[in-house]
């Protein structure tokens, strides 16, 4: 090979280079992995959180992961585990978001000493996610009391835990995750009274139950740290079974929301890698359009 064609190949490998980089760069939304997609295998105990860095890029090409607390195993605070799955991150080139945090108590319980209890039992997974360089913490506003009462509960408890989140630089957010918490108004509510800039929100598109979910997800996506594109079940032609995920993404289009909408297959039809595939297939292609 002479000198000009070693320099035209050089040049054309680095265009494309810079070329792919400049479309990384111009991603509007980007895909990552819940690993709630996995729990069936995780509960089985045929992977470990330890394996889910790994499945996340190996398996399905993704580079960002979002954890489910439960999945550590009692290890929140154990730093030699913390720094093997944060090492297993970088070792896969992958990106951790958030911890979706569950069973630590009710932030929206009546009970001023129950939600105490649960904003500190918060505190442990608000450093972990410091640890492996995630965003945020997801959070559940569940409790027991009237609307009333569990949306003044509410308003209390994520007002101290973001307060403390603030400290390690982590946000709060809530998810539609059922109760009171999957009305959007509801929950919209809370977020813009406590008014703390590490408070946000989760918008899941398929955990709105007897609430209209389009008008729930425009109500939660002006304070949205995350998007969750849910699954359960599929039609013939890969479409979600229960939210039309065109219509969908034009809603998050229009609130000007950037970033990760995650794959958390949750349907039990499909086996947990064909389930994942799929919602990886739909959300691909709904997103496109937005990507071009």
């Amino acid at each position: 090979m002479n000198k000009m064609i070693k320099l035209m190949v050089i040049t054309m490998f680095f265009a494309g280079i810079i070329s792919s980089d400049l479309f990384a760069q111009n991603e509007v939304y980007k895909i990552s992995l819940a690993e709630w997609s996995l729990h069936r295998s995780l509960e089985s105990g045929t992977i470990t959180n330890l394996d889910f860095p790994r499945i996340a890029k190996k398996t399905y090409g993704l580079d960002a992961v979002e954890y489910v607390s439960t999945f550590f195993n009692g290890k929140g605070e154990d730093q030699k585990y913390l720094k093997k799955l944060k090492d297993s991150c970088t070792k896969y080139g992958v990106k951790s978001l958030l911890i979706m945090v569950d069973g630590e108590g009710d932030l929206a319980d009546s009970s001023l000493a129950a939600r105490s209890q649960a904003v500190k039992n918060h505190y442990k997974w608000v450093q972990a996610a410091k640890f492996l360089g995630c965003h945020s913490i997801r959070v559940n506003a569940g409790g027991r009391g009237t609307m009333g009462q569990m949306q003044a509960a509410a308003i209390d408890a994520l007002g101290r835990l973001s307060d403390y989140a603030a400290k390690y630089s982590i946000n709060v957010i809530v998810e539609n995750h059922g109760g009171n918490s999957s009305i959007g108004k509801w929950l919209a509510e809370i977020i813009k009274t406590v008014n703390h800039p590490n408070l946000g929100t989760l918008p899941d598109f398929n955990n709105f139950f007897e609430y209209d979910p389009y008008k729930g997800v425009s109500e939660l996506l002006p304070f949205a740290r995350g998007v969750s594109g849910q699954t359960r079940d599929f039609d013939e032609k890969g479409n979600d079974g229960r939210i039309d995920f065109e219509k969908m993404m034009n809603v998050v289009s229009k609130s000007g929301y950037k970033g990760y909408i995650d794959v958390e297959y949750s349907g039990t039809n499909l086996s947990v890698d064909e389930g994942i595939k799929a919602n990886l297939a739909l959300l691909k292609r709904v997103i496109e359009p937005y990507n071009k």
